[in-house]
């Protein structure tokens, strides 16, 4: 179960190494990045070998369903970032798309990860899909709040620059609730808000929405959710830490 947990955080850490060279980010977690430093060939190959060190790893548990399990994630991870770089025109489509896009890119990471650690510790393959659900849940509900401390946070606090992804031209959930209150973000959003002007206005035009408000809403019922999943294991500690988690993920300020 360590091994899993090890293995997952490389996975984690490949990832945002391999985002910063496509988002061309400059720091993260408050420090300059790879790509800053050594360059983008540098970046990619240092993100690879990552990945390639966790699949070393990975194999030496030995256990053929862990690896199927946790190489699902990598799958995810890129199918995610195919996601990002595409729009849906259709506003009814636009917000499962990024639903999508946030399971295979954040959520499918803790979702599998649990699902790993319970497969090592108990046959019940209930318990599998509980473990599952529950980071799914988490993982959404993670990713939901990191989208509005990019409107909420300062840049010092959070580590990274703020409204970074309106400058990478994505609409996230603060953006799609925005959206449904001004309808002239439709085109921005079509767009990419590639215009000059566009990103002020966008992050205007959400902050005098409800869309923050909304965003922290729906984190929260997946919250519930991940909560209401993990309420059907018998009690214990390690139970109630994983719900004192669901707390924890909604409350963070960076």
């Amino acid at each position: 179960q360590r091994s899993v947990a090890i293995i997952a955080e490389m996975i984690h850490t490949a990832s945002l190494v391999h985002d910063d060279v496509i988002d061309d980010a400059n720091s993260r977690r408050g420090k300059m990045t790879v790509n800053q430093i050594w360059g983008e060939r540098k970046a990619v190959l240092a993100g690879d070998f990552i990945l390639s060190a966790a699949s070393v790893a990975l194999a030496r548990i030995g256990n053929t369903t862990i690896i199927s399990v946790l190489t699902q994630v990598i799958e995810d991870l890129v199918r995610g970032e195919f996601l990002q770089l595409g729009s849906k025109e259709n506003e009814n489509e636009r917000f499962a798309h990024y639903l999508e896009k946030t399971f295979k890119k954040t959520a499918s990471l803790i979702a599998n990860s649990c699902k790993a650690v319970s497969i090592l510790g108990c046959p019940d393959p209930k318990v599998h899909e509980i473990a599952y659900q529950y980071g799914k849940n988490v993982g959404i509900a993670f990713q939901l709040i990191d989208d509005v401390l990019d409107f909420t946070s300062c840049a010092d606090h959070l580590g990274k620059p703020t409204a970074a992804d309106l400058k990478l031209g994505l609409a996230t959930g603060p953006v799609l609730f925005a959206c449904r209150q001004f309808p002239e973000m439709n085109a921005m959003i079509m767009r990419r808000f590639s215009k000059p002007g566009d990103i002020e206005r966008a992050r205007k035009y959400v902050l005098q929405s409800d869309g923050v408000q909304q965003t922290t809403y729906l984190a929260q019922r997946y919250c519930h959710e991940a909560t209401r999943e993990i309420s059907k294991l018998r009690p214990s500690p390690e139970r109630e830490a994983l719900i004192q988690l669901t707390e924890m993920v909604l409350m963070r300020d960076k």
